[in-house]
């Protein structure tokens, strides 16, 4: 067995077999008010893969703070004796969104597309180097906690490059609803963790600035269920009968507006939909000028507005297709209900 020596995060050596609370020293505010990162970090008696689970890089993206806290309570990692390995949970990444109940950082820059950032960067970029450098860099494995944008509710999904081999055992091991095989973006953290090969989900459920207790209880279930993948703890009970069935996503597609009004909505997430079906029919403020909003591809409602009011080119329904669509239809009336029938 490997000696397992101290982990130094946030100028604060952490011991085997402790946990400790950090904070990690980020710019002042322009009113001097200091501003810190809070880091919670549990090491176990043994060496072994370090994972880190972050939320709130949006601010306004609330639901993994919660995921977090219900983690660090739960039975399973009451002691550090029963973790082996190192976990790193951060519930509030971006503290300056977070207090101001807002996606972006008070340079109007989404944290999102600055990584690996700089130190010598703007505020966004000096905010994304130092997670990679005192978090990422310090850990083998990672998840990280996002919602839909203001006014948008997702199903709970798992979004991955599904060509790593690891990635995808993972991503498979964390049970969501969903997976999505989603490209790289750009300046995103997941595409700075593949950079340095540590093996990355993105976990999407609920939407901004509200509670989803069905997304929160389906993320907190599946990082315990990664950390059991990896070896970070024991497998406490069998697997449970009638779990709900994984599919595989290859692409998605938003459907937007064809014109302005107030949007009925015929279909939820969650339900399978066929090509050319309603999603619903958008109207003026009198019930007239009335155009109907359609499915182009079969598919699932993953994601959806919930603001009625729309604007012509507005995202309304983001549809994912599978290979196998009867099989989902049969999941669809297990988990949600009957699909949805519009004539």
């Amino acid at each position: 067995m490997k000696e397992n020596k101290n982990v130094t995060i946030g100028g604060a050596s952490i011991a085997p077999n402790s946990r400790k609370q950090v904070h990690i020293k980020l710019p002042r505010l322009y009113d001097y008010t200091e501003m810190t990162i809070p880091v919670k970090v549990m090491r176990g008696k043994k060496e072994g893969p370090r994972l880190f689970v972050s939320a709130a890089i949006h601010g306004d993206e609330i639901n993994g703070v919660e995921v977090i806290k219900r983690l660090l309570h739960h039975p399973d990692l009451k002691s550090t004796q029963d973790i082996c390995g190192t976990l790193v949970l951060v519930p509030i990444v971006n503290v300056f969104g977070y207090n101001n109940k807002s996606r972006y950082l008070p340079d109007r820059r989404d944290l999102n597309r600055c990584f690996p950032g700089h130190y010598q960067g703007p505020l966004a970029s000096q905010l994304a180097y130092t997670f990679m450098e005192e978090i990422v860099k310090k850990c083998t494995h990672g998840i990280d906690l996002h919602t839909g944008a203001v006014r948008r509710t997702n199903i709970p999904q798992i979004r991955a490059c599904l060509d790593q081999g690891e990635t995808q055992e993972l991503a498979q091991a964390f049970n969501a609803p969903v997976i999505i095989n989603a490209q790289l973006r750009d300046g995103s953290l997941r595409e700075a963790a593949r950079e340095l090969n540590i093996p990355m989900l993105l976990f999407e459920g609920g939407e901004a600035l509200r509670f989803d207790d069905y997304a929160i209880d389906t993320a907190l279930r599946g990082i315990l269920n990664v950390m059991r993948e990896i070896g970070m703890i024991k497998t406490t009970h069998e697997k449970e009968e009638g779990t709900k069935p994984i599919f595989i996503a290859r692409t998605s597609h938003w459907v937007r507006a064809p014109q302005s009004g107030s949007l009925q909505s015929f279909v939820k997430v969650g339900d399978t939909v066929k090509k050319k079906q309603i999603l619903g029919v958008i109207s003026d403020p009198f019930g007239y000028h009335a155009t109907r909003v359609e499915s182009p591809l079969n598919g699932m409602i993953i994601g959806a507005t919930t603001l009625p009011l729309i604007n012509t080119g507005d995202a309304s329904f983001h549809i994912a297709t599978f290979e196998d669509l009867k099989e989902h239809e049969q999941f669809n009336d297990q988990r949600y209900g009957p699909i949805s029938k519009v004539t």
